[in-house]
């Protein structure tokens, strides 16, 4: 029985030390080639951007070294199990040349892409082939002891590492060799690959210097949040003190005057009791509008795909609403989900000029799930994110809960605002 698993053991083992140098062998013949080549097209076409040739080629050439180390780090995980993470700036769909290439080359997961190409086609290229090196070259020393020394040495020595052949024992000091190396092979190639996306991730990953950068990002955001509370807590206490206070206050007077009225002119104490009451329904409704405002009960009671179509029934432009949500969000990404997607309906019915919205509400699961939303319109399209814009306000809601906002509006429509939020269903 131990015999038995010491066997496959064995067989284990030497299935992966041949699989790691074959991945090895592959990655280095793959490598030289296409760094060079990547690197090679990168410096050209930032060279070129100063006569305009560059504006259009960078982002292409930068997005597809993007995708090459994307490869790179995929490879990592599934063959190695090292997770190398990205941390990409996002850029506005409708970005313009000119804003997403110098986007693009701001961004450090940018450049580090473009440092990891050189230092691929130089140290990368020796880390990829150096386990199918330790692994093969043994099988040189073999052929050498067999008499390949005979046949290539052509009456010279022949070299075969340190080892100097040139006779029948010296050549068996070679096999020996040989057969240290394959030992060593043996042990250690799976681990000299791991070395290898080791080196990569040491290149690739952000690292500490973009958790810093997402900690202030966080930190802004944060404050975005407090202030957008306070704001909202001064529009309550303005909106009672102006509308509902002032009405119950008047209707107080209103009925103290009743009161004196009753015995002396009961005719001009009905009146004011139906203005009374006038008065109290005008207050409920205003209440409720408050309350809305706040929290509305259909979100709270039957999801954020129900408040939003609650929400469009009361536009006057038709909207049509798609809701694909297999569950619930936390109740603050629904809340600012709702109201971020309130505030980008009513910028289309004021300033767009549509005759249709279309809203889009969907989740995708990958990469720890997202809620997707999209509000489109055919209207005249100019939309921008800016100071003092309600966009700007909605990007601000969304970043508290790492969200982000992409707006793509050409002069003459159609307007597509786009909103994605990461969260998880229940």
């Amino acid at each position: 029985m131990t015999t038995n698993t010491d066997s496959r053991g064995f067989r284990a083992r030497a299935r992966e030390t041949l699989l790691a140098a074959v991945r090895g062998l592959v990655l280095a013949l793959v490598i030289l080639p296409v760094s060079v080549l990547c690197f090679a097209l990168a410096a050209m076409s930032v060279a070129l951007i100063p006569i305009g040739i560059g504006i259009v080629t960078t982002p292409w050439i930068l997005g597809g070294i993007r995708d090459v180390a994307d490869v790179r780090r995929r490879l990592a995980y599934e063959w190695c199990g090292v997770r190398i993470r990205s941390a990409y700036r996002t850029l506005p769909a409708d970005a313009n040349p000119w804003a997403r290439t110098f986007g693009m080359l701001r961004d450090p997961q940018v450049g580090r892409d473009v440092l990891w190409l050189f230092v691929d086609m130089t140290a990368g290229f020796l880390t990829a082939l150096l386990p199918a090196v330790l692994l093969f070259y043994p099988f040189e020393g073999f052929a050498v002891a067999a008499g390949l020394w005979r046949v290539v040495a052509d009456g010279e020595t022949y070299w075969y590492g340190f080892v100097p052949v040139d006779g029948q024992a010296t050549a068996l000091a070679a096999a020996a060799l040989g057969a240290v190396v394959l030992v060593g092979a043996f042990r250690y190639t799976p681990a000299l690959l791991t070395a290898h996306f080791r080196l990569t991730r040491a290149v690739l990953d952000p690292g500490k210097g973009e958790l810093v950068e997402r900690v202030r990002v966080l930190t802004e955001t944060r404050k975005d949040a407090v202030d957008a509370s306070a704001a909202e807590l001064r529009r309550i206490e303005r909106d009672l003190h102006d509308g509902a206070q002032a009405r119950l206050v008047a209707m107080g007077m209103d009925l103290g005057t009743i009161e004196m009225l009753l015995d002396k002119d009961p005719e001009r104490a009905r009146q004011l009791l139906a203005q009374t009451r006038r008065a109290s329904v005008e207050a409920l409704g205003e209440l409720r509008d408050l309350v809305r405002g706040i929290h509305p009960p259909v979100l709270a009671e039957r999801g954020l795909g129900d408040a939003v179509r609650a929400l469009a029934l009361r536009l006057p432009v038709p909207t049509e609403v798609t809701v694909e949500l297999p569950g619930r969000a936390d109740a603050p990404v629904e809340s600012a989900a709702y109201f971020a997607v309130s505030e980008v309906l009513t910028n289309a019915v004021k300033h767009s000029g549509a005759d249709r919205i279309w809203v889009d509400l969907h989740h995708v699961p990958d990469g720890g799930g997202m809620l997707r939303i999209s509000v489109t319109d055919h209207g005249r399209g100019g939309a921008v994110v800016g100071a003092g814009s309600g966009l700007a306000g909605v990007e601000r809601r969304l970043g508290t809960f790492d969200g982000v906002l992409a707006v793509s509006s050409p002069a003459g429509g159609p307007t597509m605002v786009t909103m994605e939020i990461p969260c998880a269903l229940s």
